[in-house]
């Protein structure tokens, strides 16, 4: 069934340009009576979990070292600072909000790095006995950053010209501050081919960032389980980053032949979408719906803040 609800969204995202997890999310969220049975609760667990880890670890082989080197130092320090303010800006407004910790780190990391992968790979490291209220926050952090990301997409490249940016200065804003990878080439390559190519490079950049940031999750939030939870803290590092890290790793080390890249990054993307399926279809959509508008305000109030970061950060370099 997540299989089918997968094959439906991409159809529907092909013919119509409406992203793809988005539309698996919506799908799964309107068959959510298939959860009720105990028949597909084997079915639902494997997909959302072991096939979602599957897919993070296989974008481990479209990072490498040398990304880093063509950026140079200063922008690589401001992709990082942007990443870590984000999140510390998403844990602080998260806590004032009432909201908690976990979800501020979950919903920083997602607008920081990459958007639903994040989310979905964060939520994976984080762990706990709490496990539906943790796939009804990972459903809303993955809609609401797919919907922003997809507004950004139209405003940003408006935004970056009302600034006064360059080609170079405007894909460096464009990848480093929306959230999806689609909707990234989308506005940078709307602007120019330069600037599309830099906005997906920079992108690929944050990408990096999810190993050491999930790590991080985990190492927090597994010392600070109650005892009861012990038995279910999840490990000090999750075995779908390391394989990650390691495929990174090869990648930097050797040439990997396009077809076996191009293999992984399509097997990669399935992945993800038949676990987003599978969440959609384990979630009420009344029980999102309950986390409130403060949840949907401390996610727009981080992605503006790491817009008005990077930008403040472009026009203090370029002076």
């Amino acid at each position: 069934m997540t299989i089918l609800i997968a094959l439906a969204s991409a159809f529907l995202s092909e013919h119509y340009g409406a992203p793809a997890m988005l539309l698996a999310i919506l799908i799964g969220l309107a068959l959510h009576f298939l959860a009720e049975d105990p028949k597909t609760e084997h079915g639902l667990d494997f997909a959302s979990r072991t096939v979602l880890r599957l897919g993070i670890a296989l974008l481990g082989l479209r990072v490498s070292v040398g990304m880093f080197a063509e950026l140079g130092t200063t922008v690589i320090v401001m992709i990082v600072a942007s990443v870590v303010m984000t999140i510390l800006f998403g844990l602080l407004a998260s806590r004032l909000s009432g909201q908690g910790s976990r979800f501020g780190f979950l919903t920083g990391g997602a607008v920081a790095i990459c958007g639903a992968s994040a989310a979905m790979a964060i939520s994976a490291a984080l762990g706990g006995a709490r496990d539906k209220e943790a796939d009804q926050q990972m459903v809303f952090t993955v809609i609401g950053v797919t919907m922003l990301s997809t507004l950004a997409m139209i405003f940003y490249p408006i935004l970056a010209s009302q600034a006064g940016l360059d080609e170079h200065a405007t894909g460096i804003f464009l990848g480093a501050t929306i959230h999806d990878v689609a909707q990234v080439a989308g506005a940078g390559f709307s602007v120019s081919v330069p600037a599309g190519e830099t906005a997906v490079f920079v992108k690929l950049i944050r990408v990096t960032m999810l190993a050491p940031v999930v790590l991080v999750a985990a190492l927090v939030f597994r010392r600070n389980l109650r005892d009861t939870e012990a038995v279910r803290r999840p490990p000090l590092l999750p075995a779908f980053v390391i394989v990650f890290l390691a495929l990174a790793s090869l990648n930097s080390l050797v040439a990997i032949p396009p077809a076996i890249a191009d293999w992984a990054g399509t097997v990669s993307r399935w992945s993800l979408l038949v676990a987003i399926a599978a969440v959609g279809v384990k979630t009420s959509l009344p029980e999102v719906f309950r986390i409130g508008g403060r949840a949907i305000g401390l996610l727009i109030g981080e992605t503006v803040f790491l817009a008005l970061f990077v930008l403040v950060a472009l026009t203090i370099a370029a002076t």
